[in-house]
C-alpha cells in the first residue's frame, strides 16, 4: 500500500541536526528537479524579500519564512515526519506508533511537496515554505514542474498495490495515476455528515486517523475494495463509488459526525 498525503502548510523548526543532503532523499529520479526548485527559491528569497513574500503568498506577519528559505542548505534537517506538523500529522501522531507501525509508514508514506516533489516520512529535510501552488518566476508553476519527473518515478513506487490518495487538489496536480495504477487507487473525501459538506478539521483529522489505524494492523487492504470493508470494519461510514470506466479511480466518502 502507498499512501500520498499532503504536507503541512505550517512546519517545525529545523532544529540543530546536519543540513540537508539532497542525494540521500528517497526517489532519486526527483533530484534534478529538486534541485531546481531549491536553487530559484534559495536565489529569490536571498535577493528581494518583498518579491519572495508576493510570489510565495505569504502575509507580513510570516514574512520570517523568508529567511528560513535563505537558510535551506545550511539548516539542521529533521525526518519529514517531524517537519510536518497540524492537524493531519497530529491525529496520525508518527512519533507514539508501534515500532512495526513505523516500520510500515516508513514504507507506505509519501509527503506530496511544492520544494521535494514527494518526500518519505523518514527523509531528513529543512523546515521551508513552498507550497505547490506557487508559480516560480523562472521555473513556472511548480505543480506543472512536477509532472514529468512524478510521472517517470510514482509508478515504481506504486508497486503493484493499493494507492490511497490523500492529497488535497493542488498537490494531486502534480501526479495523477494513470491505468492501471488508477483502477488501484482510492480517493477519499471526509464529509460533515448532517451537511455533507467537507469541513477543513473534520477532513484532516478524520484522515490522519485513518491512515493510522491501517498502520496500526488494522488491516492491509490490497484494493479499493478492501480498503471500503477495512474502514467499515473501524466503524466508519463509508459510500463508495466505483470508476465508471476502465483507467479511473474509486471515489470514497467518509462521513463524520464529530471528532473527539
Amino acid at each position: 500500500m502507498l499512501v500520498l498525503l499532503p504536507p503541512s502548510e505550517g512546519k517545525a523548526s529545523s532544529g540543530r541536526g546536519a543540513p540537508l543532503k539532497p542525494e540521500s532523499l528517497s526517489l532519486p529520479g526527483l533530484t534534478d528537479a529538486r534541485a531546481a526548485v531549491l536553487d530559484e527559491l534559495v536565489e529569490l528569497c536571498a535577493a528581494d524579500e518583498d518579491k519572495a513574500r508576493e510570489v510565495l503568498g505569504l502575509s507580513e506577519g510570516l514574512r520570517g519564512e523568508i529567511a528560513k528559505n535563505v537558510d535551506l542548505r545550511t539548516a539542521g534537517a529533521r525526518p519529514a515526519g517531524e517537519i510536518y506538523t497540524g492537524v493531519l500529522y497530529d491525529a496520525l501522531d508518527l512519533a507514539s506508533l508501534e515500532p512495526a507501525a513505523k516500520r510500515r509508514a516508513a514504507r507506505s508514506l509519501l509527503v506530496f511537496s511544492g520544494l521535494w516533489g514527494a518526500v518519505r516520512v523518514t527523509d531528513r529535510i529543512p523546515s521551508y515554505r513552498c507550497s505547490m501552488g506557487v508559480r516560480l518566476p523562472g521555473l513556472g508553476a511548480l505543480g506543472a514542474h512536477w509532472r514529468a519527473p512524478m510521472a517517470s518515478v510514482l509508478p515504481e513506487a506504486a508497486g503493484d498495490g493499493l494507492v490511497l490518495d490523500l492529497r488535497s487538489s493542488a498537490y494531486a496536480a502534480a501526479w495523477k495515476p494513470k491505468g492501471g495504477i488508477a483502477e488501484r487507487t482510492a480517493t477519499v473525501r471526509v464529509l460533515h455528515a448532517p451537511t455533507r459538506k467537507v469541513v477543513s478539521h473534520f477532513n484532516k483529522a478524520t484522515k490522519g486517523r485513518i491512515v493510522r489505524s491501517l498502520l496500526s494492523g488494522a488491516g492491509t487492504p490490497g484494493t479499493p475494495e478492501d480498503l471500503v470493508e477495512t474502514l467499515r470494519g473501524l466503524g466508519y461510514v463509508v459510500e463508495a463509488e466505483a470508476p465508471a470506466r476502465a483507467g479511473q479511480a474509486w471515489s470514497l466518502d467518509v462521513l463524520v459526525d464529530e471528532i473527539h
